[in-house]
């Protein structure tokens, strides 16, 4: 018996040392899984594309004396197909560069349904018109990462942006243009959410408004790591704004389902 009760002891004392060791391997692994997500990659790279509807695209140009009109009367309201790349340095943990190229165009033809005026030029009703219609953006970013908890991660900072932009109509006897290029700073504020050990979300606003005119681009998409360097997320994304001046009368709403894909150096 007493043989007996030894190897019983042995025995649980085996288990109980296995047990311990497989404990302490699993608090090592979450411990270093939590450490790998909350270090901040020195460079990455996001290729993001999708459909673009636009709710929203009225001109008037010049603001005084133009016809204000609808641009998706001519180019409709979609969907086309958009596209933006983003490169991003991470400086240290807490400061960043963003840089961000956002080219869009979009083309159609339609007709007025009453006479319109526009760069000058007389245009009318009922005859075949082509419209092409372009925003580009291109954008640099810093940013601060004022707070990167175990769940939540924020940065602010500011966004210098230039704006390329064009409108131009067709008839067969006449045709006018109006190219915008200008500057356009920005306030950033971006957020993390860690709501699992591979998933994210995320969100991002670049966005200022001003008497003149006010521009927004707003980001919200769920994101999956399948490992340290890539990750894959899936939103929406919303572009307003425009301007109110004395040269022009432009404002766009645009809204996008985005997929994008990251990769992480």
């Amino acid at each position: 018996m007493a043989q007996v009760r030894s190897l019983r002891l042995k025995a649980a004392g085996t288990l109980l040392v296995v047990a311990l060791c497989s404990t302490i391997q699993a608090h090592a692994a979450i411990a270093q899984t939590a450490v790998r997500e909350t270090t901040i990659p020195r460079f990455a790279i996001e290729l993001e594309a999708g459909p673009v509807w636009i709710s929203r695209n009225e001109v008037q140009i010049p603001n005084e004396t133009g016809t204000r009109f609808s641009l998706t009367d001519l180019t409709g309201s979609g969907p086309e197909f958009a596209y933006r790349i983003v490169a991003v340095w991470n400086v240290s943990q807490r400061h960043g560069l963003r840089l961000l190229v956002a080219p869009l165009t979009i083309s159609g033809v339609g007709s007025f349904a009453a006479p319109v005026t526009f760069a000058d030029r007389s245009f009318a009703p009922g005859v075949t018109t082509a419209a092409d219609y372009r925003f580009n953006s291109y954008r640099l970013t810093y940013r601060y990462r004022f707070h990167d908890g175990r769940t939540w991660g924020w940065a602010a900072g500011f966004t210098a942006k230039l704006r390329d932009a064009k409108v131009k109509l067709r008839q067969p006897n006449v045709a006018a243009r109006d190219v915008d290029l200008g500057f356009v700073p920005l306030l950033h504020l971006s957020a993390s959410a860690r709501i699992g050990p591979r998933w994210r979300l995320l969100g991002e606003l670049d966005a200022l408004a001003a008497p003149q005119g006010r521009a927004e681009d707003l980001a919200l998409k769920l994101s999956y790591s399948p490992g340290l360097r890539w990750s894959v997320a899936a939103g929406y994304r919303m572009l307003e704004g425009g301007a109110d001046v004395d040269a022009v009368y432009t404002f766009a709403w645009l809204h996008y389902a985005v997929l994008s894909v990251t990769y992480r150096l």
